[in-house]
């Protein structure tokens, strides 16, 4: 089991993890937002679980789609206070109040289980990338202005609705890399890639994560062409096929890993 990673990394050791936004039906946007709010709301952060059947990039269940109908706003939270998403018994509320999961008909407030375990808060996607890992050091990716400045001069416009968690495998004390999954769009729909790089920011692996709304993304090569490649010397693509869909989507993901943790 991943246990939390060494303290004297160079690192910072916040636990804000990728949770969910929902912006489209059963597909969800990597982003803070959500686990900052459930966080102010309950005084600790959730793993990706609570809202999707699988982790991160899978069906919504009861409790996204809850959450989802009440607008996805702090506000929300008290909306769906009453309702008992994993017909346990137990309200929504009660079960967050108890560090319970309130999509999990197994986790109560008398018996949590493990779902807030570091294993939980990191995606399985992401695991599968680093198999030798087992301490992950995930990394909030607010935008200072400084940093959206930086991203301006590299030619990518970022705003504080690409602000992400970076995921960071830690072996033999040392960070061995990141992993990033982010969101793309294509002819007005939404998906959902993933990316690793080595601890020097050279791509090592992108891959279409979800693509429901968008087929397309699994039906072409050009993922191979981002391996080896530093995420700051990625190109900027004109069009509006799939493929630039895709390059721009990197481009965007690999400016962000770069003004975040360039000199980290």
């Amino acid at each position: 089991m991943p246990s939390a990673a060494p303290k004297n990394t160079r690192l910072p050791s916040s636990a804000l993890l990728l949770v969910l936004c929902l912006a489209a039906p059963h597909a969800a946007i990597a982003e803070p937002a959500f686990a900052r709010l459930y966080k102010q709301q309950y005084g600790y952060t959730p793993s990706c679980n609570i809202c999707h059947k699988d982790g991160g990039g899978t069906p919504l269940n009861n409790y996204g789609e809850q959450y989802k109908e009440a607008g996805m706003t702090l506000a929300a939270f008290n909306t769906i206070a009453k309702l008992d998403a994993d017909a346990d018994d137990h309200s929504n509320a009660e079960e967050a109040t108890g560090k319970s999961n309130p999509a999990d008909g197994q986790s109560t407030p008398k018996a949590p289980g493990n779902w807030l375990d570091i294993a939980s808060l990191i995606p399985k996607e992401v695991q599968a990338l680093f198999p030798d890992v087992r301490s992950y050091l995930p990394r909030d990716a607010v935008l200072t202005p400084e940093e959206i400045r930086r991203a301006e001069q590299m030619g990518v416009l970022l705003t504080p609705d690409d602000e992400n968690t970076i995921y960071i495998p830690v072996k033999d004390r040392k960070p061995v890399g990141t992993a990033l999954i982010f969101p793309a769009l294509y002819d007005g729909r939404s998906y959902f890639l993933l990316m690793s790089t080595d601890r020097k920011l050279n791509i090592t692996k992108v891959e279409p994560l979800n693509t429901r709304l968008v087929p397309e993304a699994r039906q072409t090569d050009i993922y191979s062409r981002f391996e080896g490649v530093s995420v700051d010397e990625l190109p900027n693509i004109q069009g509006s096929s799939i493929d630039a869909s895709i390059s721009n989507a990197v481009k965007k993901a690999g400016t962000l890993l770069w003004v975040r943790l360039k000199g980290a």
